[in-house]
C-alpha cells in the first residue's frame, strides 16, 4: 500500500507519500501561502527538489499541484494517483464523539465542522484537505486520525476540570490534549524499544519543542496529558504561558483595559519563554544564546520551563505508581542535550543516572541512561506522519 499523509493548515499543506511495505517516505513536500499571494509548492523525492511558484487560491488547487508533483516525469516517484491506497489526514479536534481513527464519512465531516469552535485554526483547515482530496481522487478512501484522540482515553478524574458539570453537558469543556499522533507514536514504541510489558508498561513521553507537552500512559494507553481544552495549559512553551492562575486574566483585563480575547492571545502568543525572557525569543536556541552571554531574563526562563517539565514528569510518576520509561521527543527533546540533562537532574530520587557521553547526540533513537538507571531514559525521534500512515493502513487495507 501507498499512503497518502496530509496535514493542512489555514494557509499550509505538508504531504508525505509512504510506502507502507517498508514505512519508507517515497516523496515529501510543503504547499505554503495557500490563498495567498506568493503561493509556492517544494516537493522532494529521490534526492531532488522540484519547486513550483503558482497561484493556489484554495486547498483543492494545493491538492492538485501534489498530485501533479507525485506523477511527474522527472520529480514524480508514481505513474498514476490511482496507486495511492488511501489518505490518511491529521484533524485537530473529534470533540466528545470521535477518538479512535476512522474513515471520513458525511457524520465525521459534520462532527469536524461542529468542532470549529473547539479548533478554530485547525479544523476547517483540516476539513478543506478532505474535500479537497475527495475532490482530486474520488474513490479513494480519506481516514482522519485525531490530534486529540490519544487524550480522549485518559479517565474522568483526569479529563474533568473541577467546574459546573453542565458546562461539560453543554460545551463538551474537558481536558482533551494534543499532540495525540506523537504521544502514540512514540509510547508505543518505547514500550519495544525498552522491551517493556506492552500491557503494563509504564511510559511518560515529553514531547518538547515550541509547543510542549507530556504525556503519561500505561501499556499504550493514555492516564493523562498535560494539554487541555486547548494547547495552552501544561508546560511552558514558546510562546504559550502554560498553566497559570485563571484570576490573572481577570487582573490583566481590568489593570490594562482589555478584554479577555485579549489577554488570551498575551497567553497563547506573546507568554512562555519569549514572555518571560522579556522579549528576547521564542526559540529556545536563541534564549540560550543569551543565557550563555548572562542575560538573567532568559536564564530564569529556560529555568522554569526546565522545572515545570520536571515537575509535570514527578506528577505522572505519582498518577501511575512508578515508571518504568521517559522518553524525550520533538525539536528540544530530541537535540537540547543541556536541556535534558537538567531535566533529569531533578529525578534522581527516582533512580535516575543519565550516561553524559551517550547523551551527548542529536535527533536519533538512544538510550541516554546507564545500566544501573531504575528508570530506563530515551531519546525517541517522533515520526507523526507514520503514525497517521499506520492508522490509516489498519482501516482500510
Amino acid at each position: 500500500m501507498k499512503i497518502l499523509v496530509i496535514n493542512c493548515g489555514s494557509s499550509s499543506l505538508k504531504y508525505q507519500l509512504i510506502d507502507m511495505e517498508n514505512e519508507s517516505v517515497m516523496a515529501k513536500g510543503l504547499c505554503e501561502r495557500i490563498g495567498i499571494e506568493g503561493s509556492k509548492l517544494t516537493h522532494k523525492a529521490n534526492g531532488k527538489e522540484m519547486v513550483i511558484e503558482q497561484a493556489m487560491p484554495a486547498h483543492t488547487d494545493a491538492i492538485k499541484l501534489v498530485m501533479q508533483a507525485l506523477v511527474d516525469p522527472e520529480y514524480g516517484v508514481i505513474k498514476d494517483t490511482k496507486e495511492i491506497s488511501a489518505v490518511g489526514h491529521r484533524v485537530l479536534h473529534g470533540g466528545k464523539v470521535y477518538s479512535d481513527s476512522i474513515v471520513v464519512d458525511e457524520d465525521v465531516k459534520r462532527v469536524i465542522r461542529e468542532c470549529f469552535d473547539l479548533g478554530p485554526l485547525h479544523n476547517p483547515a483540516n476539513l478543506m484537505g478532505i474535500e479537497a482530496c475527495e475532490a482530486a481522487m474520488p474513490g479513494t478512501p480519506n481516514v482522519a486520525v485525531w490530534d486529540t484522540g490519544f487524550g480522549m482515553k485518559m479517565p474522568e478524574k483526569a479529563y474533568l476540570y473541577a467546574i459546573p458539570y453542565e458546562y461539560y453537558d453543554k460545551y463538551s469543556i474537558r481536558r482533551y490534549g494534543f499532540h495525540g499522533t506523537s504521544h502514540l507514536f512514540v509510547s508505543g514504541e518505547v514500550l519495544k524499544f525498552a522491551e517493556l510489558d506492552p500491557e503494563k508498561g509504564k511510559v511518560i513521553v515529553c514531547h518538547l519543542g515550541n509547543g510542549a507537552s507530556i504525556s503519561a500512559s500505561i501499556g499504550g494507553k493514555c492516564v493523562d496529558t498535560s494539554m487541555g481544552l486547548t494547547p495552552l495549559e501544561g508546560l511552558i512553551m514558546g510562546t504559550r504561558s502554560g498553566d497559570v492562575d485563571p484570576a490573572v486574566i481577570q487582573f490583566i483585563c481590568n489593570k490594562e483595559g482589555k478584554d479577555v480575547n485579549e489577554v488570551l492571545n498575551i497567553l497563547n502568543k506573546k507568554s512562555g519563554i519569549l514572555g518571560m525572557s522579556d522579549g528576547i525569543s521564542s526559540d529556545f536556541r536563541d534564549v540560550g544564546k543569551a543565557a550563555e552571554e548572562g542575560n538573567h531574563h532568559a536564564q530564569v526562563a529556560l529555568d522554569a520551563f526546565i522545572y515545570r517539565v520536571a515537575k509535570y514528569i514527578g506528577a505522572y510518576t505519582a498518577a501511575m505508581n512508578g515508571v518504568d520509561a521517559i522518553a524525550f521527543t520533538a525539536g528540544v527533546g530530541e537535540n537540547d542535550i543541556e536541556s535534558r540533562k537538567k531535566i533529569c537532574e531533578y529525578l534522581g530520587y527516582l533512580g535516575v543516572e543519565i550516561d553524559d557521553e551517550a547523551n551527548n547526540c542529536r535527533g536519533k533513537v538512544q538510550m541516554i541512561s546507564t545500566p544501573n538507571s531504575k528508570v530506563k531514559v530515551m531519546i525517541y525521534p517522533t515520526n507523526e506522519e507514520l503514525a497517521i500512515a499506520r492508522e490509516t493502513q489498519r482501516l482500510t487495507k
